[in-house]
């Protein structure tokens, strides 16, 4: 090899070990360097590198991205139309009507009158319908609202099992925790297919509140679910152009250990750009205001005093937190916990997302409860025990000397319930009563106050004779026999009244683990006289269970 040839390849291997090693040591700057290079990667893949050619013009504060500047459209190859199948082929050849005209859908003629919207339904091969209304920029597939590019108008309900993102970022905190595989060693407790983390996915995407009542904090896999749907929704929104100034997840802890485990399990996500701090009283004010001041969390995990504490500081602002999670309502402070977290969440403009923990069956935290969580709400628990699938349900039982008293004390419950105008706007009311009861009597002392009733068919037939639409100013109250427990749809009533209690335990239990499903102002009232004795130990077992207290009434029944 001569000379020359020797020198040239020489200087090409230095230039490629330079270059190797600014690769190598890009790779070893800081999280919040890395960030900046990221910035800036992401903005020179921005507007201005997609004109044609060079751009001799400077960017300038009222177009900082040449915007203005008369561009070429970049052409783009329009998508070949689908061809039809053999069998539409088949199809057609064998009708004579077949051939589309105008106005027509598959050889159907669709007569459209002057100033109507043309509206075409197409069956796919799947069997699945698409509905084209050519008045409006969208299209309605399986029910589902999607935009010309296939974008839908919510995210989250864009199909029915969690996105890749999501599974990834899940995947992302296993392999963090169990690095040597030993949570995956069993196929059933991945965590991409925990029952609980699924069902919250689905109630989350159903844009209601939670409440959780399965009687525990949150656990491993709970936080990793709520983690990572957080997640997800952050980066679909960042692709569609939404900037968050804030935090987007808050998480409400009661103490210092439970807060460092939050954030140790969300620490993974890092990777994935979402940063996590946690704000506790182990750690000094002005070390966690330097802190907030140099980064700007996705994720901040803190307890409700030294977060409140940094509010009045202005050190860092919650008002635009979009998912609230509370966990913690039996903490030992009491009173003070859910005043503080009051506090917090009034500081918090908007209705965030909410879930909250109930895993207290204790019935002084139901009005915290009830402040927290004031619309339609989805009960979420794995657990099947009476506890905690009427956790939060007031049972008022009344001891009656006559059956007028019942009466009239029923009719006093039915006008409580309705006193709350925010309430009664959610509320429903149903009556159970058994085969013995006075049906016109109750249905004339309901009516005389102004309500409404509609009575199931097996009633109405009963009372033929009577007429039960009185166009009340109030809601409807339904009423049923206590036959048609079981085949009744229980959740949507917030109120049950019983005004003679005929029923057995059993009945009583269905309709207490049934009702109320989408409010946290569920009451069931029921009335009993010294006829009643019987059932008086069995209620009060249920009671004792359920962490209520016990009238002295009852005990002495």
């Amino acid at each position: 090899m001569a000379k020359g040839d020797d020198a040239v390849r020489r200087k090409k291997n230095k230039a490629q070990r330079k270059k190797l090693n600014r690769k190598s040591d890009s790779s070893t700057v800081s999280a919040r360097v890395a960030s900046i290079i990221a910035a800036k990667k992401r903005r020179k893949a921005g507007k201005r590198r997609i004109c044609e050619g060079m751009c001799f013009s400077l960017p300038t504060p009222d177009d900082p991205f040449n915007e203005r500047l008369d561009k070429k459209d970049i052409s783009r190859r329009e998508p070949q139309k689908p061809k039809p199948s053999k069998l539409d082929r088949k199809v057609s050849a064998k009708r004579k009507d077949s051939v589309a005209t105008k106005g027509s859908v598959l050889g159907h003629n669709v007569a459209l009158k002057d100033g109507q919207k043309k509206s075409v339904t197409l069956i796919n091969n799947m069997g699945k319908s698409r509905h084209i209304d050519s008045g409006k920029k969208e299209i309605q597939q399986d029910g589902k609202k999607v935009g010309l590019h296939g974008n839908q108008e919510q995210a989250c309900k864009s199909s029915d099992f969690p996105s890749k993102y999501l599974i990834l970022c899940l995947k992302a905190i296993e392999d963090t925790l169990y690095p040597d595989g030993t949570y995956n060693g069993e196929e059933g407790n991945r965590l991409f297919v925990n029952p609980w983390g699924i069902e919250f996915w689905k109630c989350y995407s159903a844009g209601k509140d939670i409440l959780e009542t399965s009687g525990s904090s949150s656990d491993f896999e709970q936080i990793a679910w709520i983690a990572s749907t957080a997640a997800d929704v952050i980066s679909r929104r960042e692709k569609e152009g939404h900037l968050f100034t804030g935090p987007f997840l808050l998480f409400i802890v009661p103490s210092k250990e439970k807060a460092l485990k939050v954030r140790s399990l969300c620490k993974p996500l890092k990777a994935q750009g979402i940063h996590t701090v946690s704000l506790h009283p182990g750690a000094s004010i002005d070390h966690q205001i330097n802190g907030l001041q140099s980064c700007e969390p996705e994720f901040l995990v803190s307890t409700p005093e030294r977060l409140l504490e940094l509010v009045s500081l202005k050190a860092i602002d919650i008002s635009g937190v979009s998912m609230l999670v509370i966990d913690g309502m039996e903490s030992a402070s009491g009173g003070c916990y859910l005043d503080t977290v009051k506090s917090i969440r009034q500081a918090i403009s908007g209705k965030p997302h909410t879930l909250v923990f109930f895993n207290s069956f204790n019935n002084a935290y139901v009005p915290a409860v009830q402040s927290l969580l004031t619309g339609l709400v989805y009960r979420l628990s794995l657990n099947d025990s009476v506890a905690s699938q009427s956790a939060g349900i007031i049972q008022s039982i009344h001891v009656c000397s006559s059956k007028e008293e019942r009466t009239m004390k029923g009719i006093q419950a039915l006008d409580n319930a309705y006193s709350n105008q925010i309430i009664a706007q959610h509320l429903k009311v149903l009556y159970v009563v058994g085969k013995d009861n006075n049906i016109q009597k109750l249905v004339s002392a309901v009516k005389f106050k102004g309500y409404s009733i509609s009575i199931s068919s097996y009633l109405n037939s009963m009372e033929s004779g009577n007429s039960l639409d009185c166009g009340g100013r109030i809601p409807t109250v339904s009423i049923i026999h206590t036959e048609n427990i079981s085949c009744t749809d229980l959740g949507e009533y917030g109120v049950v009244i019983i005004p003679d209690f005929v029923l057995s335990i059993d009945d009583y239990l269905q309709i207490l683990t049934r009702m109320a499903r989408h409010t946290v102002n569920g009451v069931l009232h029921s009335f009993l006289t010294k006829d009643d004795s019987r059932h008086a130990g069995p209620l009060i077992e249920i009671l004792e269970q359920c962490g209520e207290e016990v009238a002295e009434e009852l005990r002495n029944l």
